[in-house]
């Protein structure tokens, strides 16, 4: 057998030489729609992506992938309008094809989500793709961050430090806006329009959660609802109580709802990234760059490195198609096999 350095392979790279490496592979990944031809996966669906807000998140890149691949109409949601009117002329400018509609509003608000879906039903005579990205972190509740949480705040809370107010706050934002999502999305998923190339109910639903949600919850079946889940919702150790908890709430109801919408066609699934580099996380990134420690980040999955947008937008990319058509009820993990063994260890992300 020849040696592992004849074959290409890096396991006696170190920490800093694999870290080069991974700049690279991740350089060649977020350049991923300006070198690939569209292909039409989504060609004549209409979608609508709540949390996309950030210029460097999973709702954006999501968005843009979405339109790459044909996406009709897409309805783009988020509680800050700051940075709407950039996504919209950007993918106006890439993509003329594709019809933009963004609009400000709480992903957690029972009839924002409501108006939403009967919006593309009115418009447009259907409802295809609903992704449900909005993901709630510390800096975005009403509580001091103190100087603790500077290694992450969505890492770092302790039992003693969370509230019934904060615990609250982080299900309605988590939770409640997945449940809102499946509820309203589901419904207008199963009309039929034969007149607009829709004959049959179906659609696909995803909700954000999170990997680490899934190591204490393990049940599943089927629906196209994919909700986002993050690490947090399928192991321990990786967020607070409250964040966990919400995420592993999330898991349940995709699971639940895929079993509750039987027989319409209508998939729901949970995707669960597992650290990614979005203003989410930027606390943690911040902190170890700071620390020249940077390359440490997902040391502990066995890629060895942490992703990015565009990668958790590939999966949403996968779980909105055809391409996942008997895919329903299952939490889908991207997170670079983190949940493929042991729990996660509190204080080693970087």
């Amino acid at each position: 057998m020849a040696p592992a350095k004849q074959l290409g392979l890096e396991q006696s790279a170190s920490p800093q030489e694999h870290y080069k490496h991974t700049l690279e592979r991740l350089s060649r990944i977020q350049s991923h729609l300006a070198t690939t031809p569209r292909t039409g996966k989504l060609k004549g669906k209409v979608a609508i992506i709540t949390g996309v807000g950030s210029l460097k998140g999973i709702g954006r890149a999501s968005a843009l992938s979405f339109a790459h691949e044909g996406a009709q109409h897409l309805y783009l949601m988020d509680l800050s309008g700051e940075n709407l009117p950039n996504l919209k002329s950007t993918i106006e400018e890439r993509y003329p094809d594709v019809t933009v509609t963004v609009i400000q509003a709480d992903a957690a608000d029972d009839k924002a989500i409501s108006d939403v879906c009967h919006q593309a039903l009115r418009e447009q005579g259907r409802l295809d793709i609903f992704f449900a990205n909005v993901r709630a972190r510390y800096s975005t509740l009403s509580f001091h961050v103190t100087a603790s949480a500077q290694a992450g705040v969505a890492f770092s809370r302790t039992l003693e430090e969370i509230s019934g107010e904060m615990f609250t706050n982080m299900m309605r934002i988590n939770a409640l806006s997945c449940f809102l999502a499946v509820k309203h999305a589901s419904a207008a998923m199963k009309q039929t329009n034969e007149a607009r190339g829709k004959p049959l109910s179906g659609g696909s639903i995803i909700l954000t959660a999170s990997s680490l949600s899934l190591l204490f919850y393990s049940s599943g079946i089927p629906s196209i609802l994919t909700l986002t889940v993050a690490v947090a919702g399928i192991r321990s150790g990786a967020g607070p109580v409250d964040y966990s908890a919400s995420k592993a709430a999330v898991n349940s109801i995709a699971q639940t709802t895929a079993w509750q919408l039987q027989r319409t066609n209508v998939r729901v699934n949970a995707l669960c990234p597992g650290i990614i580099e979005t203003a989410m996380t930027a606390p943690v990134f911040d902190r170890a760059r700071q620390r020249g420690t940077v390359y440490k980040i997902g040391q502990i999955n066995p890629l060895g490195r942490y992703g990015v947008p565009e990668e958790i937008a590939n999966a949403a990319l996968f779980l909105a198609s055809d391409d996942s058509s008997y895919v329903n009820g299952q939490l889908f993990a991207v997170d670079g096999g983190l949940t493929a063994s042991g729990p996660v260890v509190s204080g080693k992300f970087a």
